[in-house]
């Protein structure tokens, strides 16, 4: 690719260079919302086969795409997804999220997991983010995205989602070294899946650490902070021009400590306002996000009032316009569209409402 008219808008913020407008994409955007993911969900009961047969993941990533053309078109994956070829049995139960076939409570367990080959036991990956960087061109950018240790060693320690993260921090004030060693694990093959989802064809990565906002401060320094940092060390050894972006829900206490990770790209939740997140983070690091997802239940005037909102706060360098999180399910297909077209219209919004 030659020349920034050659390479997308997204991938060009992301970057760190001078865009046209802030570009536009929304968590969650290949989901229940939309009614044609509702009809192929149908067809298609289970999650792992929607994720994991290449044709149906590839319809699935492109829903958004051919309704809406956000400059970011996301995997559809889940962050569950590598943990079968480290030696973790799990599947995606319908509304209840990952359970775990044998959550790890040992050392033994943790010494038996095996190191990721993606080609091998992910297959479809290669195939699904080749076909989207292929359909999209240099129209929009594609994302890969991934668990950050904490979160997924939440998930294998729990062995499902909680409330409480009780059983894994029974380990970390009790057994911290264990857990160590399994974050440290995590983290390096979490690392080999971004390389991997990189060479297929990712021009951007997200990492979910969202469970890292239920630690305190301190914790989260301890056990969070220092794998997030592992991976984007491993990561940017091998792929130094890669954009990554960090998302973690509830981060209003650990926004500074997003920044030191290593990242590119700090998503900020809708917990902390803009203007204070670019004011915390410094003039350095860009920024996503970080509209509330409830506001999309709201009227097309109010939805507009909060995007010309953040990114006027936001500046008009390094920000890319999210949600703060996920787009929520029984959102109105409309007011998700909308969302994408005042993105898109921001300048002329902004122009309009000085």
């Amino acid at each position: 690719m030659t020349g920034s008219n050659q390479t997308p808008l997204l991938l060009r913020a992301a970057q760190g260079q001078s865009v046209e407008r802030p570009p536009v994409w929304m968590m969650r955007q290949a989901g229940r919302y939309m009614k044609a993911y509702r009809d192929l969900r149908e067809k298609y009961p289970s999650f792992r086969d929607r994720s994991e047969i290449p044709e149906v993941a590839i319809e699935v990533s492109l829903q958004p795409w051919k309704a809406f053309k956000p400059d970011g078109v996301i995997l559809f994956s889940d962050i569950v997804t590598p943990l079968p070829g480290m030696g973790v049995g799990m599947d995606v139960a319908e509304g209840k999220g990952p359970v775990i076939d044998e959550p790890i409570r040992s050392q033994a367990q943790i010494d038996a997991l095996t190191t990721l080959n993606p080609d091998e036991s992910m297959p479809y990956i290669r195939k699904i983010l080749g076909a989207l960087r292929e359909e999209v061109g240099n129209q929009s950018t594609v994302l890969g995205f991934v668990g950050a240790p904490w979160t997924l060693a939440a998930y294998i320690v729990e062995g499902k989602g909680s409330k409480t993260y009780s059983v894994i921090k029974h380990m970390a004030f009790s057994q911290p070294e264990m857990l160590h060693s399994l974050l440290s694990k995590i983290a390096d093959n979490i690392a080999i899946y971004v390389q991997h989802q990189i060479d297929c064809g990712a021009q951007v990565v997200q990492l979910f650490d969202s469970w890292a906002g239920q630690l305190s401060p301190q914790d989260y320094r301890t056990f969070a902070l220092p794998y997030q940092q592992q991976i984007v060390r491993q990561v940017k050894a091998t792929h130094p021009d890669t954009p990554l972006i960090l998302l973690v829900s509830g981060s209003a206490g650990v926004l500074e400590m997003m920044g030191e990770s290593g990242v590119d790209i700090v998503s900020v939740d809708w917990s902390v306002d803009m203007a204070d997140a670019r004011r915390r983070l410094g003039p350095n690091m860009m920024v996503q996000g970080n509209v509330d997802p409830g506001v999309l239940f709201g009227s097309k005037e109010i939805i507009r009032d909060r995007i010309i909102d953040t990114v006027r706060k936001a500046g008009s360098k390094g920000h890319i316009l999210n949600l703060g999180h996920g787009i929520l399910p029984g959102t109105p297909e409309e007011n998700g569209a909308y969302f994408f077209e005042a993105g898109k219209q921001v300048n002329e919004l902004l122009a309009a409402a000085v």
